[in-house]
């Protein structure tokens, strides 16, 4: 796959490496494309925990190939036809009931290994455990580290953006612009608080002036849990408006003079 998409494993590697530096995996370097141990092939429970969640978050169809427990294979070479049975070795997949997948992995050095991902109600979890024992250990270890995390988090979520009034404006052909919150706000807390106390508010830009395009950042809805800020979703205009001009002055003065 390395050679079909890059012409050799070398560039293949290092465009793995260029992207787990984008993905903010600072302990991560690899060294081929397999997995296998080599000197300087390193990573962490983080960095595969980044990994994992931009693997299901970008391509969630993952989850139909991995909680298939048991599939037939058929194997077709020049010399023909066979046939042969793959099971899941990732046994959370029937043993946990939370489990969603991800992916296993053992080596003699990395020992064995597992990013589990699982979810319960709304909550969605990834639980990275590396040089287990054995497969017993990573699968007991993933559903502790699992059941503290679902009894340890508390989530907030806003069903839908909340609604921003429109917006006062200068220099424009119209005195406001139409806004919006960019996207719904969510907040995972450890430490038991009480999200019902959460508070929003709305700052916005000043001596805001057209001319204003759809999609501009015009503000912050910022989040607030005790006094201390938590998040911020980007305020937008949901409309573009124009600067006012010469001759759109003149029109809109003869119109109220006719009128």
């Amino acid at each position: 796959m390395a050679e079909q998409i890059c012409g050799n494993e070398e560039e293949f590697v290092a465009q793995m490496n260029e992207r787990a530096k984008g993905l903010g995996m600072e302990n991560t370097h690899f060294v081929n494309c397999n997995g296998l141990d080599a000197d300087g092939h390193l990573t962490t429970a983080r960095d595969i925990a980044l990994m994992s969640r931009e693997l299901i978050s970008r391509y969630p169809q993952i989850y139909e190939y991995c909680n298939i427990w048991m599939e037939n294979i058929t194997h077709t070479t020049k010399k023909g036809t066979s046939e042969f049975g793959l099971t899941n070795t990732n046994k959370l997949i029937r043993q946990y009931e939370y489990a969603t997948g991800l992916k296993t992995g053992s080596t003699s050095q990395a020992k064995f290994c597992v990013s589990a991902t699982a979810k319960k109600d709304d909550m969605e979890l990834i639980a990275v455990i590396m040089a287990a024992e054995d497969s017993k250990a990573r699968v007991r270890d993933a559903i502790t580290l699992c059941n503290y995390g679902f009894g340890k988090c508390n989530k907030y979520k806003e069903d839908s953006p909340q609604t921003v009034k429109p917006v006062k404006i200068a220099k424009g052909v119209e005195d406001t612009v139409k806004a919006e919150q960019k996207e719904p706000f969510t907040y995972i807390d450890t430490t038991g608080a009480d999200l019902k106390g959460m508070e929003r508010k709305v700052s916005i830009k000043k001596k805001l002036r057209a001319p204003i395009k759809k999609g501009d950042k015009i503000g912050e809805a910022k989040y607030y849990l005790n006094d201390t800020e938590v998040g911020k979703k980007d305020i937008i205009a949901s409309e573009s408006v124009e600067e006012i001009s010469y001759t759109s002055t003149v029109a809109d003065t003869m119109e109220e003079w006719l009128l």
